[in-house]
Protein backbone atom coordinates (compact mmCIF):
# COMPACT_ATOMS: atom_id res chain seq x y z
CA UNK A 1 0.00 0.00 0.00
CA UNK A 2 0.73 3.47 -0.71
CA UNK A 3 -0.01 6.06 1.84
CA UNK A 4 0.35 10.13 0.78
CA UNK A 5 0.51 12.92 3.74
CA UNK A 6 0.04 16.44 2.94
CA UNK A 7 1.24 18.50 5.71
CA UNK A 8 3.87 15.74 6.20
CA UNK A 9 6.66 17.60 7.65
CA UNK A 10 4.52 19.01 10.24
CA UNK A 11 4.23 17.98 13.84
CA UNK A 12 1.17 15.72 13.25
CA UNK A 13 2.03 14.73 9.61
CA UNK A 14 5.75 13.44 11.14
CA UNK A 15 3.90 11.90 13.75
CA UNK A 16 1.38 9.61 11.65
CA UNK A 17 3.92 9.13 9.17
CA UNK A 18 6.22 7.36 12.31
CA UNK A 19 3.04 5.62 13.42
CA UNK A 20 2.43 4.16 10.45
CA UNK A 21 6.08 3.20 9.46
CA UNK A 22 6.08 1.23 12.82
CA UNK A 23 3.16 -0.79 12.34
CA UNK A 24 4.11 -1.13 8.63
CA UNK A 25 0.83 -3.02 7.95
CA UNK A 26 -2.58 -0.83 7.53
CA UNK A 27 -5.69 -2.51 6.86
CA UNK A 28 -7.82 0.29 4.83
CA UNK A 29 -11.38 0.62 5.03
CA UNK A 30 -12.24 -2.41 6.30
CA UNK A 31 -9.95 -4.61 4.08
CA UNK A 32 -7.62 -7.06 5.05
CA UNK A 33 -4.04 -5.61 6.27
CA UNK A 34 -1.86 -4.34 3.66
CA UNK A 35 1.76 -4.08 3.65
CA UNK A 36 2.80 -0.21 3.68
CA UNK A 37 5.26 0.45 0.57
CA UNK A 38 5.55 3.95 0.76
CA UNK A 39 4.55 7.00 2.55
CA UNK A 40 4.46 10.16 0.35
CA UNK A 41 5.09 13.65 2.90
CA UNK A 42 4.50 16.56 0.98
CA UNK A 43 5.16 19.73 2.53
CA UNK A 44 6.74 23.59 1.95
CA UNK A 45 9.64 21.94 3.89
CA UNK A 46 11.92 18.85 4.20
CA UNK A 47 10.65 15.94 6.52
CA UNK A 48 12.81 15.64 9.36
CA UNK A 49 15.91 13.72 8.34
CA UNK A 50 14.96 10.60 11.03
CA UNK A 51 11.98 9.66 8.35
CA UNK A 52 13.44 10.94 5.32
CA UNK A 53 16.55 8.28 6.10
CA UNK A 54 13.54 4.89 6.21
CA UNK A 55 14.02 3.69 2.52
CA UNK A 56 10.16 3.75 2.31
CA UNK A 57 9.67 7.22 2.64
CA UNK A 58 9.47 9.81 0.01
CA UNK A 59 9.28 13.58 0.15
CA UNK A 60 7.65 15.77 -2.28
CA UNK A 61 8.75 19.55 -1.24
CA UNK A 62 6.81 22.57 -2.43
CA UNK A 63 3.68 24.91 -2.14
CA UNK A 64 0.83 22.36 -2.61
CA UNK A 65 -0.94 24.79 -4.82
CA UNK A 66 1.89 24.71 -7.35
CA UNK A 67 2.88 21.07 -7.20
CA UNK A 68 -0.68 20.09 -8.28
CA UNK A 69 -0.86 22.96 -10.74
CA UNK A 70 2.71 22.04 -12.15
CA UNK A 71 2.46 18.36 -12.10
CA UNK A 72 -0.44 17.31 -14.59
CA UNK A 73 -3.22 16.62 -12.47
CA UNK A 74 -0.90 16.01 -9.24
CA UNK A 75 1.16 13.67 -10.64
CA UNK A 76 3.43 14.98 -8.10
CA UNK A 77 1.85 14.56 -4.99
CA UNK A 78 -0.63 11.54 -5.41
CA UNK A 79 -0.37 8.78 -8.19
CA UNK A 80 -2.35 6.34 -9.96
CA UNK A 81 -0.83 3.58 -6.71
CA UNK A 82 -1.50 5.64 -3.84
CA UNK A 83 -4.30 4.12 -2.00
CA UNK A 84 -5.23 6.46 0.91
CA UNK A 85 -4.25 10.07 1.54
CA UNK A 86 -4.19 12.11 4.43
CA UNK A 87 -4.83 15.60 3.66
CA UNK A 88 -3.44 17.47 6.89
CA UNK A 89 -2.14 20.56 5.40
CA UNK A 90 -3.39 23.77 6.09
CA UNK A 91 -3.10 26.99 7.29
CA UNK A 92 -4.12 27.70 10.98
CA UNK A 93 -6.65 29.80 12.20
CA UNK A 94 -5.04 32.74 13.53
CA UNK A 95 -3.21 32.96 10.07
CA UNK A 96 -6.41 32.43 7.98
CA UNK A 97 -8.03 35.44 10.20
CA UNK A 98 -5.00 37.77 9.71
CA UNK A 99 -5.16 37.09 6.19
CA UNK A 100 -8.11 36.04 4.38
CA UNK A 101 -6.55 34.93 1.00
CA UNK A 102 -3.95 32.93 2.78
CA UNK A 103 -6.76 31.01 4.29
CA UNK A 104 -8.61 30.77 0.78
CA UNK A 105 -5.63 29.56 -1.00
CA UNK A 106 -4.43 27.09 1.41
CA UNK A 107 -7.71 25.94 2.65
CA UNK A 108 -10.18 25.97 0.05
CA UNK A 109 -8.13 26.21 -3.33
CA UNK A 110 -5.86 23.88 -1.97
CA UNK A 111 -7.92 21.11 -1.09
CA UNK A 112 -9.82 20.99 -4.31
CA UNK A 113 -6.72 20.66 -6.17
CA UNK A 114 -5.56 17.25 -4.26
CA UNK A 115 -9.49 16.16 -4.71
CA UNK A 116 -9.34 16.83 -8.48
CA UNK A 117 -6.00 14.87 -8.64
CA UNK A 118 -7.34 11.90 -7.03
CA UNK A 119 -10.50 12.24 -8.91
CA UNK A 120 -8.28 12.07 -11.96
CA UNK A 121 -6.54 8.84 -11.05
CA UNK A 122 -9.80 7.09 -11.40
CA UNK A 123 -9.21 4.23 -8.11
CA UNK A 124 -11.05 6.38 -5.81
CA UNK A 125 -8.99 6.74 -3.10
CA UNK A 126 -9.11 6.90 0.44
CA UNK A 127 -9.06 10.57 1.64
CA UNK A 128 -8.64 11.52 5.34
CA UNK A 129 -9.93 14.92 5.56
CA UNK A 130 -8.69 16.94 9.04
CA UNK A 131 -10.90 19.10 9.61
CA UNK A 132 -11.59 20.99 13.01
CA UNK A 133 -13.89 21.76 15.95
CA UNK A 134 -13.77 25.24 14.80
CA UNK A 135 -16.03 24.55 12.44
CA UNK A 136 -18.16 25.09 15.91
CA UNK A 137 -18.69 28.59 16.72
CA UNK A 138 -20.99 30.00 19.27
CA UNK A 139 -23.12 33.53 18.84
CA UNK A 140 -25.37 35.40 19.87
CA UNK A 141 -27.83 34.86 17.16
CA UNK A 142 -27.19 31.42 17.11
CA UNK A 143 -25.93 29.72 20.32
CA UNK A 144 -24.51 26.62 20.51
CA UNK A 145 -26.89 24.01 21.89
CA UNK A 146 -25.18 22.70 25.41
CA UNK A 147 -23.46 19.32 24.03
CA UNK A 148 -22.45 19.23 20.51
CA UNK A 149 -22.87 16.09 18.35
CA UNK A 150 -22.22 14.34 15.40
CA UNK A 151 -25.03 15.89 13.84
CA UNK A 152 -24.98 19.25 15.25
CA UNK A 153 -25.23 21.91 12.18
CA UNK A 154 -21.56 23.79 11.65
CA UNK A 155 -21.98 27.44 12.77
CA UNK A 156 -18.19 28.88 12.04
CA UNK A 157 -17.32 32.18 13.53
CA UNK A 158 -14.09 32.70 11.76
CA UNK A 159 -12.46 32.01 8.45
CA UNK A 160 -10.62 28.71 9.64
CA UNK A 161 -13.74 27.10 10.85
CA UNK A 162 -15.67 28.45 7.63
CA UNK A 163 -12.78 27.24 5.20
CA UNK A 164 -12.92 23.85 7.17
CA UNK A 165 -16.30 23.13 6.70
CA UNK A 166 -16.40 23.60 2.90
CA UNK A 167 -13.88 21.14 2.94
CA UNK A 168 -15.55 18.80 4.23
CA UNK A 169 -18.85 19.49 2.08
CA UNK A 170 -16.14 19.40 -0.97
CA UNK A 171 -14.67 15.73 0.39
CA UNK A 172 -18.19 14.94 0.85
CA UNK A 173 -19.49 15.18 -2.79
CA UNK A 174 -16.65 14.06 -3.82
CA UNK A 175 -17.51 10.69 -2.35
CA UNK A 176 -20.91 10.89 -3.19
CA UNK A 177 -19.83 10.72 -6.81
CA UNK A 178 -17.52 7.97 -6.41
CA UNK A 179 -14.28 9.91 -7.04
CA UNK A 180 -13.03 9.05 -3.41
CA UNK A 181 -13.77 6.93 -0.54
CA UNK A 182 -14.41 10.10 1.86
CA UNK A 183 -13.77 10.50 5.61
CA UNK A 184 -14.31 13.78 7.53
CA UNK A 185 -12.89 14.12 10.86
CA UNK A 186 -13.02 16.89 12.70
CA UNK A 187 -9.81 17.20 15.56
CA UNK A 188 -9.92 18.57 18.83
CA UNK A 189 -7.02 21.39 19.88
CA UNK A 190 -4.40 18.89 20.21
CA UNK A 191 -2.08 19.23 23.75
CA UNK A 192 0.59 19.58 24.47
CA UNK A 193 2.49 20.23 21.22
CA UNK A 194 6.47 20.09 21.41
CA UNK A 195 8.88 22.79 19.18
CA UNK A 196 7.69 26.56 18.50
CA UNK A 197 4.46 28.37 19.53
CA UNK A 198 2.45 28.40 15.88
CA UNK A 199 -0.04 30.88 14.33
CA UNK A 200 -3.13 28.98 15.36
CA UNK A 201 -5.34 30.66 18.23
CA UNK A 202 -5.28 27.82 19.81
CA UNK A 203 -1.73 27.67 20.63
CA UNK A 204 -1.22 28.85 23.61
CA UNK A 205 -2.92 25.35 24.77
CA UNK A 206 0.38 23.95 24.28
CA UNK A 207 2.38 27.03 25.12
CA UNK A 208 1.23 27.32 28.55
CA UNK A 209 2.50 23.94 29.19
CA UNK A 210 5.34 23.52 27.07
CA UNK A 211 7.22 26.51 27.36
CA UNK A 212 7.35 26.27 31.83
CA UNK A 213 8.28 22.68 31.43
CA UNK A 214 11.76 24.84 29.96
CA UNK A 215 12.15 26.96 32.33
CA UNK A 216 10.29 30.06 30.25
CA UNK A 217 7.57 32.25 30.77
CA UNK A 218 3.82 31.77 28.66
CA UNK A 219 1.32 33.88 28.45
CA UNK A 220 -2.17 32.53 28.81
CA UNK A 221 -4.66 34.79 27.08
CA UNK A 222 -7.89 33.59 28.41
CA UNK A 223 -9.14 33.79 31.66
CA UNK A 224 -8.51 30.36 33.81
CA UNK A 225 -12.36 29.88 33.59
CA UNK A 226 -12.76 28.93 29.95
CA UNK A 227 -13.25 25.70 29.00
CA UNK A 228 -11.42 23.88 26.32
CA UNK A 229 -11.77 20.28 24.23
CA UNK A 230 -8.65 18.49 23.92
CA UNK A 231 -6.56 15.64 22.72
CA UNK A 232 -3.12 14.37 23.36
CA UNK A 233 -1.32 14.07 20.21
CA UNK A 234 -1.23 10.38 20.62
CA UNK A 235 -5.16 9.88 20.58
CA UNK A 236 -5.18 12.72 17.73
CA UNK A 237 -3.15 9.83 15.52
CA UNK A 238 -5.37 6.82 16.58
CA UNK A 239 -8.40 8.74 15.35
CA UNK A 240 -7.11 9.79 12.00
CA UNK A 241 -6.01 6.00 11.37
CA UNK A 242 -8.90 4.56 12.49
CA UNK A 243 -10.79 6.57 10.20
CA UNK A 244 -8.72 5.03 7.43
CA UNK A 245 -9.55 1.54 8.89
CA UNK A 246 -13.17 2.06 9.25
CA UNK A 247 -15.35 -0.25 6.41
CA UNK A 248 -17.97 1.69 4.86
CA UNK A 249 -20.64 0.08 6.99
CA UNK A 250 -18.97 1.44 10.08
CA UNK A 251 -18.29 4.66 8.89
CA UNK A 252 -21.58 5.52 8.32
CA UNK A 253 -22.99 8.99 6.83
CA UNK A 254 -20.24 10.78 4.66
CA UNK A 255 -20.57 13.67 6.72
CA UNK A 256 -17.62 14.46 9.19
CA UNK A 257 -17.17 12.52 12.75
CA UNK A 258 -15.95 14.77 15.78
CA UNK A 259 -12.99 12.98 17.14
CA UNK A 260 -13.51 12.33 21.51
CA UNK A 261 -12.16 15.14 23.77
CA UNK A 262 -11.14 15.99 27.06
CA UNK A 263 -13.28 18.05 28.69
CA UNK A 264 -11.03 20.64 30.58
CA UNK A 265 -10.48 24.52 32.02
CA UNK A 266 -7.87 26.40 31.08
CA UNK A 267 -7.28 27.01 34.87
CA UNK A 268 -7.31 22.91 35.57
CA UNK A 269 -4.93 22.86 33.03
CA UNK A 270 -2.24 25.00 35.26
CA UNK A 271 -3.38 22.98 37.93
CA UNK A 272 -1.81 19.52 36.27
CA UNK A 273 0.99 21.18 35.45
CA UNK A 274 1.17 22.19 38.88
CA UNK A 275 0.61 18.84 40.23
CA UNK A 276 2.79 16.96 38.05
CA UNK A 277 5.70 19.22 37.50
CA UNK A 278 5.74 21.83 40.76
CA UNK A 279 4.15 25.00 41.74
CA UNK A 280 6.85 26.81 40.70
CA UNK A 281 6.72 25.45 36.91
CA UNK A 282 2.75 26.40 37.12
CA UNK A 283 3.89 29.91 38.25
CA UNK A 284 5.41 30.82 35.40
CA UNK A 285 2.73 30.87 33.37
CA UNK A 286 1.32 34.48 32.49
CA UNK A 287 -2.42 35.31 32.11
CA UNK A 288 -2.61 37.88 30.04
CA UNK A 289 -5.47 39.27 28.66
CA UNK A 290 -5.93 38.99 24.50
CA UNK A 291 -9.60 40.06 23.70
CA UNK A 292 -9.24 38.78 19.67
CA UNK A 293 -7.73 35.00 20.67
CA UNK A 294 -10.45 35.09 23.82
CA UNK A 295 -12.94 36.03 21.21
CA UNK A 296 -12.05 33.00 18.74
CA UNK A 297 -11.53 30.32 21.65
CA UNK A 298 -14.70 30.70 23.86
CA UNK A 299 -16.72 30.00 20.22
CA UNK A 300 -15.47 27.03 20.07
CA UNK A 301 -17.76 24.46 22.22
CA UNK A 302 -16.41 22.24 25.11
CA UNK A 303 -18.58 19.69 25.40
CA UNK A 304 -18.25 16.79 22.84
CA UNK A 305 -20.89 13.93 22.53
CA UNK A 306 -18.52 11.76 19.75
CA UNK A 307 -20.89 8.78 19.28
CA UNK A 308 -19.85 7.45 16.09
CA UNK A 309 -15.78 7.87 17.41
CA UNK A 310 -17.07 5.56 20.18
CA UNK A 311 -18.47 3.25 18.08
CA UNK A 312 -15.38 2.81 16.11
CA UNK A 313 -13.24 2.16 19.77
CA UNK A 314 -11.99 5.35 20.27
CA UNK A 315 -12.21 7.15 23.30
CA UNK A 316 -10.61 10.59 25.11
CA UNK A 317 -7.65 11.16 27.44
CA UNK A 318 -8.43 10.44 30.56
CA UNK A 319 -7.16 13.42 32.11
CA UNK A 320 -4.93 16.29 31.85
CA UNK A 321 -2.41 15.02 34.36
CA UNK A 322 -1.99 12.14 31.83
CA UNK A 323 -1.44 14.22 28.68
CA UNK A 324 1.40 15.92 30.23
CA UNK A 325 2.72 12.73 31.78
CA UNK A 326 3.33 11.91 28.01
CA UNK A 327 4.90 14.81 26.73
CA UNK A 328 7.81 14.62 29.26
CA UNK A 329 8.15 10.86 29.03
CA UNK A 330 8.09 11.75 24.56
CA UNK A 331 10.60 14.47 25.77
CA UNK A 332 13.10 13.60 27.88
CA UNK A 333 15.32 16.81 26.86
CA UNK A 334 12.58 18.93 28.77
CA UNK A 335 14.48 20.74 31.11
CA UNK A 336 15.01 17.82 34.52
CA UNK A 337 14.57 20.63 37.04
CA UNK A 338 11.28 21.02 35.42
CA UNK A 339 10.35 17.53 35.32
CA UNK A 340 11.10 16.30 38.63
CA UNK A 341 9.87 17.80 40.78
Amino acid sequence: MNIVITGGAGFLGARLARQLLEQGKLSLAGAPPQTIKTVTLVDRVAPPAALTADPRVRAVVGDLNQLLESSGEGTQVVRADDALVFHLAAAVSGECEADFDLGMRSNVDATRALLQACRALGTSPTVVFASSLAVFGNSAAQPLPPVIDDRTLPTPQNSYGIQKFIGEQLVADYARKGFIRGRNVRLMTVSVRPGKPNGAASSFLSGMIREPLAGLRAACPVAPETEVALSSPARTIEGLIRAAEAGDAGWGARTAINLPALKTTVGEMAAALARVAGKEVAALIDWTPDPAIANIVTSWPATIDAARARALGLSPDEDFDSIIAAYLGENPRTRPSAATQ
